[in-house]
C-alpha cells in the first residue's frame, strides 16, 4: 500500500476510471461495461464466472471453502422508448429510478441494433411558456426530438419501442477535487473493489479464504443481481460498496438524510442488515490505519445489495461501505478524489484482517 498521503492510484488506473464510466451499461443491457471491468481485473485474479444475466466475478483462491465477496453494482438507470408518435417524437417509459426533472435539454444515444442515434430531450421555449400556468417535466410530457418528421422515418434508424436510452454526459474532474460524470451509481463501486484486486495482487498479499470480487447487474431495478449470484457463491462474508447521499449541499435536509460529507471519508451503515460483528471488525480495521469514516443509520432496509446479500441462504454475515455522492441520479454525479481512495483502503484493510472460518457469532 502507499503511504498515507501518497495516491494509491495510477495512471492506468484513472484510464480505465474514465473509460469505464464513460462507457454506458444500463439496466438489462450491462454487457460492455462488464467486459471493460473484466478485462482490467483479469490480470489479479485467479478465474472469473459470469452468470446468466451478466454479473461478473473475479476470483482469488477459488479452491477455499471459506468465501468472502466484495461486491458493487454496475449498471445504470436509463430509458426505453415506450411510444413513438406520427410525427416523430418519442415517448419514454423509466429503466430504474431516471430523473424526469433534469431530463429537458440533455442530449442523449439512442441504443438500436444499427449503432448509436443522438436526439435530445426536447422542451418549450421561455418565449412561449405561460408563466402562470409553468408546466413541470413529468413522465407524461418529455420526450426525445431525433431530427424525424414521421414514425416511418424514426423505425428506418433502427428505433423501436424498447431501445434503450441513456445520457451523452462524459467524465470530468472538477477543481483537482472531485470525479464527475453520469453513472458514477455505481460503476465507481465496481472500480473500487477493482482496484482492491489489484493491491492484493501488486502487494501479494495471500488470503486464507475465497476472494469473490463481484460487480453484480441489475440493482436498480431491486438488488435482482446481488440476489441471483449470492445462490451461485454461498458465501460466508459479504462487503457491498454502494454511493450514498452528501448532504452539505442546498436543499438537502440533514434531519431526514443525516450529516454525511464528500471529503471526510466513507460512510459506515449500522441497519437490521448490517452484521455488527462484521461492522466492529471493519471500523476496528479503519482505526487502526487511520482511514476516517462517517456513521449514517438506515431504519428498515439499506437499499443497496447489501440486503440482497444479508438475507440470502440462510443469512450471510453482510455489511456496507458507502461512498458520499452528490447530485445522485443525475449526468453530474460528484465523489470526491481522496473519498475514493479511503473506500479502498479500508476494504483491503478490512480483508487482511478477516481469518479462515472467521466466526461472527451475533451474541459474542
Amino acid at each position: 500500500m502507499a503511504k498515507k498521503n501518497q495516491s494509491i492510484l495510477t495512471k492506468n488506473s484513472l484510464n480505465f476510471l474514465e473509460q469505464y464510466i464513460n462507457n454506458a451499461a444500463p439496466t438489462g443491457f450491462e454487457s460492455e461495461g462488464q467486459k471493460i471491468w473484466l478485462n482490467y481485473i483479469r490480470p489479479f485474479v485467479d478465474e472469473h464466472i459470469v452468470d446468466t444475466y451478466g454479473t461478473v466475478v473475479g476470483v482469488i483462491n477459488p479452491k477455499a471453502e471459506f468465501k468472502v465477496v466484495i461486491e458493487a453494482h454496475a449498471d445504470e438507470i436509463s430509458w426505453f422508448v415506450n411510444y413513438i408518435t406520427n410525427d416523430g417524437f418519442i415517448y419514454l417509459k423509466r429503466n430504474g429510478g431516471s430523473d424526469h426533472q433534469i431530463a429537458p435539454s440533455k442530449r442523449v444515444n439512442i441504443h438500436t441494433d444499427k449503432g448509436i442515434v443522438k436526439a435530445v430531450f426536447g422542451w418549450p421555449a421561455i418565449h412561449v411558456r405561460d408563466a402562470a400556468k409553468e408546466e413541470t417535466p413529468t413522465l407524461k410530457n418529455i420526450f426525445l426530438d431525433c431530427g424525424c418528421t414521421s414514425k416511418e422515418e424514426v423505425e428506418k434508424l433502427g428505433i423501436h419501442v424498447g431501445c434503450v436510452i441513456t445520457y451523452e454526459d462524459e467524465f470530468m474532474v472538477l477543481n483537482n477535487r472531485y470525479y464527475v460524470g453520469r453513472a458514477l451509481d455505481n460503476r465507481i463501486g465496481g472500480f473500487m473493489i477493482a482496484e482492491v484486486a489489484r493491491l492484493l495482487h501488486e502487494n501479494k498479499i495471500k488470503l486464507p479464504f475465497g476472494l469473490y470480487i463481484t460487480n453484480s447487474v441489475q440493482e436498480e431495478v431491486g438488488l435482482r443481481g446481488a440476489e441471483m449470484i449470492t445462490q451461485r457463491i454461498k458465501p460466508n462474508v459479504a462487503i457491498v460498496t454502494d454511493v450514498t447521499h452528501d448532504t452539505q449541499t442546498p436543499m438537502m435536509n440533514k434531519i431526514t438524510s443525516g450529516d454525511i460529507h464528500c471529503g471526510k471519508g466513507p460512510s459506515l451503515t449500522v441497519g437490521p442488515a448490517v452484521q455488527n460483528n462484521l461492522l466492529k471488525l471493519i471500523i476496528e480495521a479503519a482505526n487502526k490505519n487511520k482511514i476516517p469514516f462517517q456513521r449514517a443509520a438506515v431504519s428498515r432496509a439499506t437499499g443497496t445489495d447489501t440486503d440482497a446479500f444479508a438475507y440470502s441462504i440462510g443469512g450471510v454475515a453482510s455489511a456496507l461501505i458507502s461512498l458520499p455522492l452528490r447530485y445522485m441520479h443525475t449526468t453530474v454525479e460528484a465523489v470526491h478524489k481522496e473519498d475514493v481512495e479511503n473506500v479502498i483502503r479500508l476494504i483491503y484493510e478490512s480483508l487482511r484482517v478477516i481469518k479462515n472460518g472467521h466466526n461472527f457469532n451475533y451474541l459474542k
